[in-house]
């Protein structure tokens, strides 16, 4: 397991986010994507909770924002290297993103993520 701080890992996740094409940025929607040291069930690195832009009509509105937690400490203890760590944030942060977008996992695991 390595150490990193979280100010060190919030730069990471952000890093991770200026990836995101800016195409498909600027089309995400009233999310909001934060860093949480620990998730609410084990095995979890990442969670998105909200209303997928696949599923909003006209009676979207007033609704708070979608939310993209990563999970540090689970991170960090499957991670050797801060390299590992990089990878790993980037694939969450995708993997999450794309929920937001309405793929879900067998879809994201059929594009080899």
């Amino acid at each position: 397991m390595i150490d990193v701080p979280l100010n060190r890992f919030e730069e990471l996740v952000a890093e991770a986010l200026d990836t995101v094409p800016p195409d498909l940025a600027k089309v995400m929607d009233n999310v909001v994507v934060v860093v949480v040291d620990d998730p609410p069930e084990p095995g979890l690195l990442g969670l998105y909770t909200g209303i997928p832009l696949t599923e909003r009509g006209e009676w979207y509105s007033g609704v708070l924002p979608d939310r993209i937690e990563i999970y540090r400490n689970p991170t960090l203890e499957i991670c050797e290297t801060e390299e590992d760590v990089v990878e790993e944030v980037q694939i969450t942060v995708v993997h999450e993103i794309a929920h937001h977008f309405g793929i879900n996992d067998e879809r994201l695991h059929e594009l080899g993520w």
